[in-house]
């Protein structure tokens, strides 16, 4: 939850426009501002969608188009739902955006729905060190 996240790690969370409304300057422009990367993980086919779009319903997609950091993109998502041409489509646009990374799904795994297949979040060291390999 946003309080969990708030408490372990020290800092103010955003996860809707309504956490907005202490500071004049939007939270989700300052923080697009201050990054050196932008990590979505695990990022699902409806925000892989809004970022090929440039779509903003969210306070995540907002973020996405203001940031001007690098991207790292870590699908996670039902086989299915990876496997479908849209979402495969969407992956393909933004792989094309100057500084954008898809890193994953796992080819191959249990997912949450049961199902198996491709679509299981990249193991977190992983990440780590994509993440770490992308920043200045």
């Amino acid at each position: 939850t946003p309080l969990t996240l708030h408490t372990i790690s020290r800092n103010p969370v955003f996860s809707s426009f309504e956490d907005e409304k202490e500071d004049w300057a939007p939270p989700h422009i300052q923080l697009a501002q201050r990054a050196d990367l932008l990590l979505i993980a695990p990022a699902t086919a409806n925000a892989m969608a809004n970022f090929a779009h440039g779509l903003a319903p969210n306070m995540l997609s907002s973020l996405y188009l203001a940031c001007q950091a690098p991207v790292l993109i870590c699908p996670a998502m039902n086989v299915h739902m990876w496997e479908h041409a849209a979402t495969q489509q969407n992956a393909a646009v933004l792989q094309q955006r100057k500084d954008h990374h898809i890193f994953g799904p796992s080819e191959s795994g249990i997912l949450a729905c049961g199902a198996e297949g491709a679509g299981k979040l990249m193991p977190v060291d992983r990440i780590v060190q994509k993440t770490l390999s992308l920043l200045p």
